[in-house]
């Protein structure tokens, strides 16, 4: 009875960590940061249960930034940012989702969209400042 106790602090451990950051964060990040708080807590149990979130609905993945899965608590459709010098994820909020895009598309290839993603691509501000400082 305890180990299953156990995992479900884990569990709830490694929930939270998702859903109370907005640095949309990795399985790494999340296991460096519960590794001190379970000690015996491993990746794998970080990755197997993310999955589960994943399905569940609980949390979704914004993509791979610099070969990591980066990982968001908030499923309410919003848009997101990426940049490109420093592989940050930040989110754009109150972005219209386009449901004419979705229309136009669906017309154009003959399938149902159930729904889309919206990633902008480029350099955030504190690289921008960074490259002015520097140059």
């Amino acid at each position: 009875m305890k180990k299953k106790q156990n995992y479900s602090r884990k569990r709830e451990a490694i929930l939270s960590a998702i859903c109370s950051t907005d640095i949309h964060p990795t399985a790494d990040w999340i296991y460096q940061k519960l590794k001190p708080i379970y000690p015996d807590l491993s990746l794998g149990t970080v990755y197997r249960n993310i999955a589960r979130f994943k399905e569940d609905g609980l949390i979704i993945s914004v993509g791979v930034v610099e070969g990591q899965e980066r990982l968001d608590g908030t499923t309410a459709p919003h848009a997101h940012f990426i940049c490109s010098k420093c592989g940050c994820v930040l989110d754009v909020e109150d972005v219209e989702q386009d449901a004419q895009l979705d229309f136009d598309v669906s017309k154009r290839i003959r399938c149902q969209i159930d729904s889309h993603d919206l990633v902008f691509h480029g350099i955030c501000e504190e690289c921008l400042n960074a490259q002015k400082n520097a140059g």
